[in-house]
This record gives structure tokens, C-alpha cells and sequence, in this order.
């Protein structure tokens, strides 16, 4: 029976070879899981022989791994601000600088008791964060796909939260009433660059990724219209594509937001659009 530390060598050894990035995180995660404990307790047991009756669907999921699918969609959920989500192929699979584009609203709007929406939520994770730091709030959620919808449902259950609605529209059709704060990490990948992106990226559902030949087609569509949505002294936050900044800059300047200022990610991108309607 190989132990452990065998089986992590040599599962991250198989993964490399197929070109899998940070294959030891990898593999440690998929044995974690298998024998459903954290990973950080892996370590402490290295020399625990592991009989075939484990060993058989860790060969399983590391094959799938190997093939490309999202260690997330393996592993059935992902931290996402100190808190884990569902996620499968409903909804985007949520990048750290969604992360960071969280952690610019809590510290830029303050206050309680908001009127909150998030457009385009996909799994839920900003919204659902949103609603569960700001428990006094009430936050909207909206998506035009029904099966990232149920997604965004089945993590508001998982972490128990109350102050949530979820509903289906595209962009603000279906929306109604004034909001506080609008958020939105709309599709934006121009739809010619599909062919070179990441072969994982293509187990995400293509309606959160492609937005027309530039990017830009559900930001023109969306910016205009967030401005009647927000009530007087509101903040809109967007995250945007690495090249996007002065486009959505005109369209929200086009469009009468006022105050705006766009934000860069930790690797120095200006990818986070932050306006206000005064």
C-alpha cells in the first residue's frame, strides 16, 4: 500500500506532466477530499498507508483533473472571502481580483440598512458576501441564466442567509425600484479571444464570458441604464477587462455618473470602475 506522501508525489508528479499549474496544491487538494479531511491535516499523517478502496476514485477525479476539468468543479466548492461556494459549470468559476473588487466596496460604502444589486451574479459570490457582511441590508441578485440562478440559491442556503431576493432578468428588465450600491462583474471577453484563452476557462458557461467583438457589448447596455437605478449619492462598482478602462470610463462620463475613479488590481490592472450618482 502506498502512504500518503507517496500517493501527493505521485499524483502531482502525473499532473505536471500534463501541464496542470501548482500540481502539488493540486493533488494535495484531491486527496484531502478523498479522504475528507483539510488539507493542512494531510501533514500530519504522511506515513498512512492508503488501502485501494481510497485509491480508486482518487484515480477517478485526478484523471479528470489531468484532462483539464477545474479543480473547483472537482472539489464541488471554492473560498471565496472566508467563505466556501458551491460551484459547478452554472455559474464562473470567481478570480481572486473579484475578491479584491469585494473588499474595495466594503471599505467605500459603509454604512447599513443599503438597498443592494448585483447584476450579472452568476454563483451568487459577490452579492452573497455582501449580504453577509452587511446583515441589516437587502440585496438584490440577478442573472439572465436560470441554472446559475439555482446556483446562486443553493449557496444563499448554504450560508444561511435571510436578506437576499433572486430573480431572473436581463441586466435591469425585470428590476425594480433604487439601490444604494449597484454591483455588476459582467461577461467582458471580446469573443476573439476565445481560441486562446486557458483550456479550462472552457468548462465556464460561455454567457458569463463573452460579451461581443470588444468586450463591451453588455457594459455599453448596462452603464447607461444603472444611472436611473441608483438613488441620489449611490455607488456603482464594475469589474472590468485588462483594457477596458478608457472605454468605460467614456461611458460612464457619457452617461452622467459623476465622482468616478477606476481602481487597480493587485497586479496593477485599472479593473475596477467606481462611480457615483449624485
Amino acid at each position: 500500500m502506498k502512504s500518503v506522501l507517496e500517493t501527493i508525489n505521485g499524483g502531482a508528479g502525473y499532473l505536471e506532466k500534463r501541464g496542470i499549474e501548482d500540481a502539488r496544491r493540486n493533488m494535495e487538494h484531491l486527496l484531502a477530499k478523498v479522504l475528507e479531511c483539510s488539507r493542512m491535516q494531510l501533514y500530519t499523517q504522511f506515513d498512512r498507508p492508503l488501502e485501494e478502496a481510497t485509491l480508486a476514485p482518487l484515480r477517478e477525479i485526478l484523471k479528470k483533473r489531468g484532462e483539464g476539468i477545474p479543480l473547483q468543479h472537482l472539489l464541488g466548492e471554492v473560498s471565496f472571502h472566508g467563505r466556501d461556494f458551491l460551484c459547478d459549470g452554472r455559474g464562473l468559476i470567481p478570480r481572486p481580483e473579484t475578491e479584491e473588487l469585494v473588499e474595495m466596496i466594503l471599505k467605500q460604502v459603509t454604512c447599513e440598512n443599503l438597498q443592494i444589486l448585483d447584476v450579472g451574479c452568476g454563483s451568487g459570490v459577490i452579492g452573497l458576501s455582501l449580504a453577509a457582511e452587511k446583515p441589516s441590508s437587502h440585496v438584490t441578485l440577478v442573472d439572465i441564466s436560470e441554472s446559475a440562478l439555482e446556483l446562486t440559491r443553493e449557496n444563499a442556503h448554504k450560508l444561511g442567509l435571510g436578506n437576499v431576493e433572486i430573480l431572473r432578468s436581463d441586466l435591469f428588465n425585470d428590476v425594480t425600484g433604487s439601490f444604494d450600491l449597484i454591483v455588476a462583474n459582467l461577461p467582458y471577453v471580446p469573443e476573439g479571444e476565445a481560441e486562446t484563452m486557458a483550456p479550462e476557462l472552457a468548462h465556464d458557461p460561455a454567457l458569463a464570458l463573452f460579451s461581443g467583438p470588444e468586450g463591451m457589448d453588455l457594459l455599453r447596455r448596462f452603464i447607461p441604464d444603472a444611472l436611473g437605478f441608483l438613488k441620489p449619492g449611490g455607488w456603482l462598482a464594475l469589474e472590468i477587462g485588462y483594457d477596458q478602462a478608457s472605454q468605460v470610463r467614456f461611458c460612464l462620463e457619457k452617461s452622467g455618473f459623476t465622482e468616478i475613479g477606476i481602481r487597480k488590481d493587485l497586479g496593477g490592472i485599472a479593473r475596477f470602475p467606481f462611480a457615483q450618482h449624485q
